[in-house]
């Protein structure tokens, strides 16, 4: 994904699927660091402690149409 709003209405998306009632999206630019933080916050089912346990590895995914990790790395 080249946008920043792709990966954003991925990650929302990801939420809906979850089966999320509340998704919070908060931007804070920090301009000394030259950066921009997002923070996504959701009320979804959450994630079982093994997939926590490997949720930075780029390539793991709970999907099986497509081998697109879930971007946490990013």
């Amino acid at each position: 994904m080249k946008d920043v709003s792709q990966h954003l209405l991925d990650i929302v998306g990801n939420s809906l699927r979850a089966g999320a009632s509340l998704i919070e999206v908060g931007m804070e630019i920090l301009e000394r660091e030259e950066a921009l933080v997002l923070s996504i916050r959701d009320n979804g089912c959450g994630m079982s402690p093994e997939m926590v346990a490997t949720v930075t590895d780029p390539f793991i995914t709970s999907r099986s149409t497509r081998k697109v990790g879930l971007g946490l790395p990013f």
